[in-house]
């Protein structure tokens, strides 16, 4: 079947090819805003089984803009402890503090089983009338030029057989999603840039059929194995398949060298592994038993023309800090706030260029630092590992067995005032209350603005009117994006929301602003201290956005 084109000659506004989390996110996020997108899936069927298992604070405050609380979804779950690495004799080597709330007004660290919150986003993108999914079919050529991309697409031969059916469809523009060997990265002819780092490690997905976690004792919920013998990982895996029924589990085992991968990931050489665990096919169910090779890359380049790429498309990471997953996310994110701002007219196509910029940076820090946490566990020699467990024991102990806090990473250069102190940080969220309201400061802004929660821009005023500190183009400027001005009061003060715990308070105090622009992303624009300051990063930032004159005089 061909779809017609639309009356402006194109059948969608962007393809996306790739249906995982990260291109039905981004389809989300386009539908939202009346966007016609076309989903495209090489497999005809929905992908059961687990793969990513967890995701950061970050993450959440992203899926609550959908509807997805982290705190009670039944697809979801956490654990009020501790992340630890353990030596071989069970002592202590690290502590990461996976714990604490973290400044985005949610926990650092939540669990998942992947199917479950993939069909939960499908069914999401279902009930957005403008998004077309297209399964069964993979992309076979791609041409661009200065309107617009027409993608060649084939059936999938692995699913329909080789009955060469095709297709073609003309999109504005173009979103590759669509894996570590990507079919949109690899026609744009964009080269990674690789660590040289490969490691294989057999993955158990494992249903217990009992609480794992009770029956062992003080044994961590969450936590590495730096056994030189057999590096091993051990973590949750998100909700079992019965509500309120035991929990999945995962164990990821290193394939020591000499060993066969293809003889390691069968049955019987599982369920060995899993003995010393407690684990038999008596109490327990073996749903997946894989090898992936860990790899750490990047794309050069993750823009080109009118195509985009993200996700594994664009990176690789060890798991190790269990950040694959959200990186592709904030990857979504980034894509969808852009494309929806050139489609409407509000910045030119040049705003993509930050695109590749901001996240190429921010996902190399992950990268990076999953590589360094994978060189602490995946050592296979005793005297290796006995200095290495020596010199971290000695580190613990100098800071007295504090846990190591979660980073604040900073964006790449981008689309945000750099001589703005905190700016392309993520922004601290806290409790606040409006119009009767008490919740989180992103699901009340909207309701405060009369606009949809989440995914806008936001200008935040402490004790301030921020709108007012702005000059009259300038309002005109952010009218133009659809903007919020909000003034946030203290307790006991009058604002569009009251700032109900001081946190947000706590933290303009502690960065010196009393003006914050926060981006569709969440992340930090500009801060400013004072009108004029203000308004001088809200020129810089404009112009890094790429606003179109038109768009701010049509807002006038």
């Amino acid at each position: 079947m061909t779809r017609s084109a639309g009356v402006d000659g194109f059948d969608a506004d962007v393809a996306i090819v790739g249906a995982g989390p990260v291109g039905t996110l981004l389809a989300i996020l386009l539908g939202q805003r009346g966007k016609r997108v076309t989903l495209i899936e090489r497999w005809t069927n929905h992908y059961a089984l687990p793969r990513a298992v967890t995701y950061d604070h970050e993450i959440a405050r992203i899926f609550a803009t959908l509807g997805i609380d982290s705190e009670t979804d039944p697809a979801i779950s956490f654990h009020d402890e501790l992340y630890y690495w353990k030596n071989k004799d069970r002592k202590n080597l690290q502590i990461v503090d996976w714990q604490s709330q973290s400044a985005s007004g949610w926990r650092v660290r939540y669990w998942f089983n992947q199917p479950m919150m993939e069909k939960r986003l499908l069914a999401i993108a279902a009930t957005l009338p403008n998004i077309t999914l297209l399964r069964g079919w993979q992309g076979i050529g791609l041409e661009q030029d200065a309107s617009g991309v027409t993608l060649s697409l084939q059936r999938n031969p692995e699913e329909v057989g080789p009955n060469g059916e095709s297709r073609s469809l003309r999109a504005k523009f173009v979103a590759g999603t669509d894996g570590a060997n990507s079919f949109v990265r690899e026609a744009l002819g964009i080269e990674n840039e690789d660590r040289g780092y490969f490691f294989d490690w057999l993955i158990l997905d494992m249903i217990p059929h009992f609480d794992y976690v009770a029956s062992r004792g003080d044994e961590p919920a969450q936590w590495q194995l730096c056994d030189p013998k057999r590096p091993t990982t051990i973590v949750p895996g998100g909700p079992g398949p019965v509500a309120g029924g035991p929990a999945r589990r995962r164990w990821e085992f290193m394939v020591l060298p000499g060993e066969s991968a293809h003889d390691l990931q069968k049955p019987e050489q599982a369920w060995a592994l899993l003995k010393p665990w407690g684990l038999t096919p008596d109490n327990a169910e073996l749903e997946r038993s894989a090898v992936y090779r860990f790899q750490a890359r990047w794309a050069k380049q993750w823009n080109k023309g009118r195509c985009l790429i993200g996700g594994d498309a664009a990176h690789l990471m060890p798991p190790f800090a269990g950040e694959g997953m959200c990186a592709g996310v904030r990857d979504a994110v980034a894509m969808a706030w852009r494309l929806n701002g050139i489609l409407e007219g509000k910045f030119g196509t040049d705003v993509l260029d930050s695109y590749t910029t901001e996240r190429v940076e921010h996902a190399k820090h992950y990268i990076n630092f999953s590589q360094e946490l994978g060189q602490i566990i995946c050592i296979a020699d005793e005297a290796v590992a006995a200095d290495r467990d020596a010199r971290m024991m000695a580190d613990l102990a100098a800071r007295g067995g504090t846990p190591v806090p979660t980073d604040i990473c900073q964006l790449g250069r981008g689309a945000w005032c750099e001589d703005s102190a905190h700016a392309g940080e993520l922004s601290v969220q806290g409790i606040v209350e409006a119009g009767g309201k008490r919740d989180r400061f992103d699901q009340v802004v909207g309701q405060v603005a009369g606009q949809v929660v989440g995914q806008g821009w936001v200008l935040l005023g402490y004790d301030a009117d921020p709108v007012a500190a702005l000059t009259k183009a300038q309002q005109a400027e952010l009218a133009a994006l659809d903007g919020m001005g909000i003034r946030l009061a203290p307790k006991g003060g009058a604002g569009d929301a009251v700032d109900a715990e001081g946190t947000i308070g706590a933290w303009f105090d502690r960065i010196g602003a009393r003006y914050v622009l926060i981006r569709p992303d969440f992340y930090v624009a500009l801060t400013a201290d004072t009108p004029e300051v203000l308004q001088t990063r809200f020129a810089k930032v404009m112009r890094a956005l790429h606003l179109t004159l038109q768009a701010a005089l049509a807002a006038e």
